[in-house]
């Protein structure tokens, strides 16, 4: 399991034409399932996102957890495209709706975020709170 993780001013998800979701001061995650990923895997991500130290303190280093901020999260199976061999990605580790659909939904609710509507094309607004975007995988398992 993949999160692409984003410190954001602000975000917003808008499925034809109307806002699903929006967020003030937080996270906007990007989450891809892969085929391989099991319960745990979401679990794991959904605290290893929530205790990264990515925000300021007081002094201005980035050592602050997520705290009260708020997440938004988008299921994303194109961040399981592998595009070494030619151009056209090949999405075959990505995990099917079926699969991805409900580790997805576990991973949102673990961490208490807002969501996108799985499967759906949205627009995704955000405003990128410094430069702060961390890719996040869980390890696998043996």
């Amino acid at each position: 399991m993949r999160a692409l993780v984003q410190r954001v001013s602000r975000a917003a998800v808008t499925v034809d034409s109307r806002t699903v979701a929006a967020i003030g001061p937080g996270l906007m995650i990007l989450l891809g399932v892969s085929r391989e990923d099991t319960t745990d895997d979401a679990d794991w991500l959904a605290d290893k996102v929530r205790a990264l130290r990515i925000f300021t303190d007081a002094e201005g280093r980035l050592n602050e957890p997520l705290g009260a901020r708020e997440t938004l999260c988008v299921s994303q199976f194109t961040l399981y495209g592998d595009a070494r061999r030619g151009n056209r990605p090949s999405y075959a580790q990505a995990a099917p709706g079926e699969l991805a659909e409900p580790l997805y939904e576990r991973y949102c609710d673990r961490l208490e975020s807002r969501r996108g509507v799985f499967g759906a094309m949205m627009s995704i607004e955000m405003v990128a709170e410094g430069p702060v975007t961390v890719l996040v995988e869980s390890p696998r398992r043996t």
